[in-house]
């Protein structure tokens, strides 16, 4: 396929050009006349960014990651195109070991269907080695302290695509198994923690390189001890996950962990759960039962946030709206941030050639196109 007159987003900025792809990977750029038989599209000037990267979601359009199918992971798939997402991980939430299985097998059973929309990368455990004192809408009968033989089961199971986990540095043996989850393939993130600034500057120097949804389900900072926030926000190397849907930080909050760290230590995660795209009503997350009211996402049990409905096409609008800042700057904190942070930057994340035909057309910050492999798999109508 040749995309004509284009205004491709190429290093962190617009170049307005033609752009050939080719067995579902970008060729090249140039001013370029179509082949014999290949299909033309005339952008017509519109803008061209990389497919947006969500490492960190539990669901949407009606299905919880922890209970899909391998079919319901596809209907997933498909809902998130139409949002702007092409590349994404599936959530475990803590659960049983059991269901935990469960939802490996319906990952590998997606990985075998015909695909239409955004591809599921692998998988993120966002559990069960959390605090409970700061376990948010986890299950507190489920977390575990840390047991690196189980997470070797979960990733043979798995094939080896559990790309990304969650800890909570301060439990017996925590810090010290994050070399060996790195040497399995898996990057770490730590989250849902109480623990002190010192303990996660000892996990950050272990090699955690995120901090889950920061701000939420971890201690905050106080002038005399830093804690977790004040970790995360002083390393140079870690990113720093944020929610921006204006609920799980204010919008301020968005503009402080951008000036601290940088528009290249910052990626947008939408935290979403099966209720994304759906109205407001009874869902779940995992084991959990939660109410939807006003788009605001709630455990019933005690009133405890429970992930959001947000999606990828609404966090760039709002990071725009929150902070200003050009679609230029913050095109990378949904696209190459995540690639970078989960180690899959030398294929996706960027519009360069020889990297997967991942895109998004766009009209103002909406997304009326999206390509994923090479192919229109959503198209506004």
């Amino acid at each position: 396929m040749l995309l004509k007159n284009g205004a491709f987003y190429l290093n962190h900025g617009f170049v307005t050009s033609d752009l050939r792809i080719t067995d579902g990977r970008i060729e090249a750029y140039g001013s370029l006349e179509a082949e014999p038989g290949e299909e033309e599209l005339d952008l017509n000037g519109k803008r061209v960014v990389p497919g947006f990267f969500d490492i960190h979601t539990h669901g949407a359009h009606g299905t919880d990651v922890n209970a899909a199918s391998p079919e319901e992971l596809e209907d997933i798939s498909c809902f998130f195109a139409s949002q702007g997402t092409t590349s994404w991980l599936g959530s475990i939430l803590t659960d049983t070991e059991e269901a935990t299985n469960r939802a490996i097998d319906a990952y590998l059973g997606w990985k075998k269907l015909p695909h239409h929309g955004a591809t599921l990368e692998g998988i993120h455990l966002e559990g069960p080695f959390l605090s409970t004192d700061y376990k948010g809408a986890m299950p507190e009968q489920l977390l575990r302290m840390p047991d690196i033989a189980l997470i070797r089961r979960y990733q043979e199971r798995a094939g080896g695509d559990i790309r990304y986990i969650t800890i909570a540095p301060e439990l017996p043996g925590a810090v010290a198994m994050i070399p060996e989850l790195k040497e399995m393939g898996i990057q770490v993130a730590i989250g849902h923690s109480g623990a002190s600034y010192e303990t996660s500057m000892e996990a950050i120097r272990y090699g955690a390189m995120a901090s889950t949804h920061t701000c939420n389900g971890m201690k905050l900072m106080h002038q005399h001890f830093p804690a977790i926030l004040g970790a995360a926000l002083e390393s140079d190397e870690l990113y720093c996950e944020m929610i921006c849907d204006g609920r799980h930080l204010h919008p301020g909050m968005v503009r402080i962990l951008i000036k601290a760290k940088g528009l290249d230590r910052v990626v947008a995660i939408t935290d979403s759960i099966m209720a994304a795209g759906l109205p407001d009503g009874r869902y779940k997350l995992g084991v959990n039962d939660v109410v939807v009211e006003k788009g605001d996402a709630k455990l019933v049990s005690d009133g405890t946030r429970a992930g959001s409905t947000l999606t990828t096409g609404q966090a760039f609008r709002n990071l725009h709206r929150f902070t200003k800042y050009s679609m230029e700057e913050i095109v990378p904190v949904l696209t190459e941030n995540p690639a970078k942070l989960i180690g899959l930057d030398k294929r996706i994340g960027y519009l360069k050639p020889g990297m997967e035909a991942n895109l998004l057309v766009l009209e103002d910050w909406h997304v009326t196109k999206t390509m994923v492999h090479g192919r229109f798999v959503y198209e506004e109508s």
